[in-house]
């Protein structure tokens, strides 16, 4: 499982012209899901995702001192295959390490489950659709975390 997380200032999902998801200050985090990835996989990424200290405690002398729980934060969960794809050779990338919907989806669910368990504020995109996602990167803070 990959997730590449970025912090925002705001973030928002729209498919088909129609906003599906939208959080102000928190994380989008945009999930790809392979053949081998279980529920554990998700369970150890999400506590990894809420203990980062990627927030600034509120003092002009403080970089990255709390976590998201701690600042009240938002999450944006979006499924991205892509996160998957090979481009080492040619020029049209090969998706083949990505898992298939019948696999993928019942974990993105499972992984989102788990988010609103948290009692976070959390919106989604729409599994399998054509999203446009717009954000605005604070920092820029981005990371990749694998499982």
């Amino acid at each position: 499982m990959k997730i590449v997380l970025q912090k925002v200032n705001k973030a928002y999902v729209d498919v088909h012209n129609k906003v599906v998801g939208e959080i102000a200050d928190g994380f989008c985090l945009f999930v790809g899901i392979t053949h081998e990835d279980t529920e554990a996989d998700a369970d150890k990424l999400l506590e990894k995702i809420l203990k980062l200290r990627l927030f600034s405690d509120g003092t002009s002398d403080s970089f990255m001192e709390k976590n998201i729980v701690e600042v009240e934060g938002a999450l944006l969960v979006v499924s991205n295959f892509t996160l998957y794809g090979d481009a080492k050779k040619g020029t049209r990338p090969s998706f083949t390490a990505a898992s298939r919907p019948e696999h993928a989806e019942p974990l993105y669910d499972y992984f989102v489950q788990k988010c609103i368990d948290t009692g976070m504020h959390v919106e989604t995109g729409t599994f399998g659709k054509h999203m446009d996602v717009t954000l605005v990167n604070d920092g820029p803070i981005t990371l990749l975390l694998e499982s």
